[in-house]
């Protein structure tokens, strides 16, 4: 059975950075702590493993925003956070985070009506929105 839910990826990113994110432009990125909020509604361990190579550097292709931070070097995903669903959350969970932390304008959220689904946080506890933690070994095979 395909896992169907939203997602949350702590991101670390250790050095202040400038990406050019397809076309949202040139942006820059704070060295600090990010929280991306995702969904997949066909294969949420597959696009989470996805993440996780392409921030390792075994996966190359682009195809979302967080693609490109992802991508860079000193950029490493942290932590994984998930809620099994069949409903679209990925919006409702954007706002929910954003009240902890500053969002990046446009960023993640091209197809919907949100500010963003990437924030600058001061740190990853998200254990106030009823997410599941899952250890990142749980996504290899």
């Amino acid at each position: 059975m395909t896992s169907k839910g939203a997602y949350c990826l702590c991101i670390d990113n250790s050095e202040d950075l400038f990406v050019d994110v397809g076309a949202l432009g040139r942006m820059e990125f704070p060295r600090g702590h990010y929280v991306y909020v995702g969904s997949a509604l066909n294969g949420l361990d597959a696009r989470i493993r996805r993440h996780l190579d392409t921030s390792k550097g075994s996966y190359s292709a682009i195809h979302w925003h967080v693609d490109y931070l992802l991508k860079e070097r000193a950029v490493n995903i942290e932590a994984v956070y998930i809620k099994l669903t069949e409903e679209r959350m990925e919006c409702a969970l954007a706002e929910s985070v954003s009240e902890k932390g500053i969002p990046v304008p446009g960023f993640g959220c091209s197809d919907c009506r949100c500010v963003s689904h990437l924030f600058r946080v001061e740190g990853c506890d998200l254990a106030r929105l009823e997410l599941e933690e899952r250890p990142l070994s749980d996504f290899f095979l």
